[in-house]
């Protein structure tokens, strides 16, 4: 039998906000293909909480506080100054790799696995900050695939991806949704007016 409802990852981020006041990335939850595997991977599985991540925001008047959100071209070149318990282990009960999925507003759901160890000897957990460089790497080759592909026939055409359009510099990483066994959905905001 499945544990009882997570928190809602977009609801909380939208609850508390953020200094930008800018959109959040809408994106259903992702779901296994076929109707059979919803049932072994979704419902009866131990779903875990969802993992943030938190950094310290100073506002013009040099006031610092916790808010919700790294942006990814931060992550992606490792500067995590800001980011709150980044050396914390993550993944430190799971296998050698997760799923991340995305689930990008007029595109079909895209996912593709991570590694949940470096590359010591022996392998440790990642960290929040190597998962959040890791998680900024597949949004990028996202962005990358994505781009000068067909949206679906009814898509926003504000939420195209790629270049002259949302790209890796324009959005942050709020957390992971742990939505089926072994994948953890990426929840993102826009850094700039939709």
């Amino acid at each position: 039998m499945g544990t009882k409802e997570p928190v809602r990852m977009l609801e909380f981020a939208e609850e508390i906000g953020h200094p930008f006041c800018t959109p959040l990335v809408p994106q259903p939850d992702y779901k296994p293909h076929t109707q059979s595997d919803r049932p072994r991977y979704v419902e009866e599985a131990e779903l875990e909480g969802p993992i943030f991540f938190w950094t310290l925001f100073t506002d013009g008047s040099g006031r610092t506080f916790k808010t919700l959100g790294i942006p990814l071209l931060d992550a992606f070149n490792s500067r995590f100054v800001d980011l709150m318990d980044r050396d914390d282990p993550m993944f430190q009960e799971r296998g050698p790799q997760v799923s991340i999925r995305i689930n990008w507003p007029g595109y079909a759901p895209w996912g593709r696995q991570i590694p949940t160890r470096d590359f010591r000897s022996p392998p440790l957990p990642v960290t929040r900050s190597k998962l959040a460089r890791n998680v900024a790497k597949t949004v990028q080759r996202f962005i990358l695939e994505m781009d000068g592909r067909a949206m679906d026939d009814n898509a926003q055409e504000a939420w195209r991806v790629g270049e002259r359009h949302i790209q890796l510099g324009d959005l942050m990483l709020i957390g992971l949704q742990h939505v089926s066994m072994g994948s953890w959905q990426a929840h993102l905001r826009l850094m700039r007016p939709l």
